[in-house]
């Protein structure tokens, strides 16, 4: 019989996905409002939620996925030094697009790999 706790890794890869995927868009949106006056930045919240998932439950099984959402806030603490008071900086913007793009490459070649190993068992 096959676990559930075998799909724990793919459910996890799937919501890291969910996220990377909208903070791509949180970013595009930043950057398509650099030059709105009185713009906040935004940013994604998920990975101190998985964290906090992970360390409050010993029991991976128990890990509720399906109710760990990416969340969408504005970045307050950024401090604007424009007197249009926009806090959003284009390098930061194009650093942390590159950097959310290389996560997502790498939580694809996951699933691929995962799925892979499947293929794999399946077929013997």
């Amino acid at each position: 019989m096959i676990s559930n706790n075998m799909y724990n890794g793919i459910n996890l890869i799937g919501k890291s996905l969910d996220a990377s995927l909208l903070r791509h868009n949180v970013i595009s949106e930043n950057i398509a409002n650099e030059d709105t006056p009185g713009y906040k930045r935004k940013d994604v919240k998920f990975e101190g939620l998985l964290q906090e998932a992970l360390l409050s439950n010993n029991n991976s099984s128990k890990i509720g996925f399906n109710t760990m959402t990416p969340q969408v806030v504005v970045d307050k603490k950024n401090l604007s030094y424009r007197l249009d008071g926009n806090n959003v900086n284009i390098d930061t913007e194009m650093t942390e697009l590159t950097k959310n793009q290389i996560k997502f490459n790498v939580l694809v070649d996951q699933v691929s790999n995962n799925f892979s190993r499947i293929k794999t068992v399946l077929s013997r």
